[in-house]
């Protein structure tokens, strides 16, 4: 294990905001991590998890700790019976690299997740989702790190406790484990999912696509969205989707529609089904209807051009600016709709 100090951390996130690690360790096996974890408890330090940085914002101070950055390689595959495969992988993999190699090996449970940025040890810790599939659909097993007695151990499915955007990693239980490797179970030669309207639309109806042409599609959908990672385009400094998509009762639901018939606006909030027969809101359309449009601008920060949900570093954004920008929508929607929107993002040194 090597120790680095005073490493920059903006250029390894998305957001390409924030200072630097005090120390700094590239964690390729997991006895880095483990003796990474034992040094900064030894010596008394703050300690934090480093993946993809894709969904990150780090304090212009930086961080006065040790990064321990998962960097754990490695994927294997065997087919385990009769149109199933799983694919054992490390957590310092990147998540569309395996996604490509799965749509290329015609394995279908993951396609509409491509283009996301990460490594794939962040997927189960916020269930990450898109385009009508979640990786709770076809997480396996995960392999961790235990850190109240520093022994590795394994979490089925069930064990993970995934819901909308949450898991037992990010809620119950955060902080108790690091995400070593994640064993993913998909459907050899399964069809492609295409039941969100972006993909319909693109698609037309009455169409199957193949995987590949899923793949496809959610890229180009993502990329018109300012959502897939493109060197030197400024919307696409961001750490993806800012805020997460409300889920309140159906009276909240019919509140805000009254008060956008009022306001005068004329297309009805959308609503999706949740748990509990709750309704999932757009907090797109939230923070649209209260007045940030596309492009919003306060200093270095702006909403993005192509998404509404993206708070983008226009070149030389403080973190401080994104944070600012962060407040006002807040606020903002807050004092029109009366709904408190969250954000997704890990918030680093603040």
């Amino acid at each position: 294990m090597t120790i680095e100090e005073n490493v920059p951390l903006a250029p390894l996130t998305t957001m390409k905001v924030g200072g630097p690690a005090k120390l700094f360790v590239n964690a390729i096996t997991e006895d880095d991590v483990m003796s990474a974890v034992e040094y900064a408890r030894s010596n008394h330090l703050p300690w934090f998890v480093l993946g993809g940085g894709s969904n990150l914002v780090v304090a212009d101070a930086g961080f006065s700790g040790v990064v321990i950055k998962i960097a754990i390689p490695g994927v294997k595959s065997c087919d385990v019976r009769r149109r199933r495969r799983e694919y054992v992988v490390g957590a310092g993999e990147e998540w569309d690299t395996l996604v490509a190699k799965a749509v290329a090996e015609n394995c279908a449970g993951i396609e509409t997740l491509s283009g996301i940025p990460g490594t794939v040890g962040g997927t189960p810790v916020q269930n990450v989702g898109a385009y009508g599939q979640e990786v709770a659909e076809t997480i396996q097993s995960i392999r961790v790190l235990d850190l109240q007695n520093m022994r590795v151990k394994e979490f089925s499915n069930a064990e993970c406790g995934f819901s909308y955007r949450t898991s037992i990693f990010n809620s119950t239980a955060a902080g108790h484990y690091i995400v070593l490797g994640v064993t993913y179970s998909l459907e050899i030669g399964g069809p492609a999912r295409v039941t969100y309207a972006d993909l319909k639309r693109y698609f037309g109806e009455g169409r199957q696509p193949s995987l590949q042409e899923t793949r496809d599609a959610v890229r180009a959908v993502r990329l018109s969205k300012a959502m897939l990672i493109v060197p030197d385009d400024e919307d696409c400094r961001s750490a993806g989707s800012f805020f997460k998509n409300p889920i309140v009762e159906d009276s909240k639901y019919q509140e805000v529609a009254a008060i956008a018939a009022q306001k005068g606006i004329v297309a009805a909030p959308p609503k999706y089904p949740a748990t509990d027969g709750k309704v999932k809101m757009s907090a797109a359309w939230l923070v649209e209807n209260a007045g940030f449009s596309k492009g919003y601008t306060r200093g270095n920060a702006a909403i993005s051009r192509k998404h509404a949900l993206a708070l983008v570093n226009h070149g030389s954004a403080t973190a401080a600016e994104i944070i600012a920008l962060r407040d006002e929508v807040q606020r903002g929607v807050s004092g029109m709709f009366g709904i408190q929107l969250h954000p997704e993002p890990v918030m680093l040194g603040f």
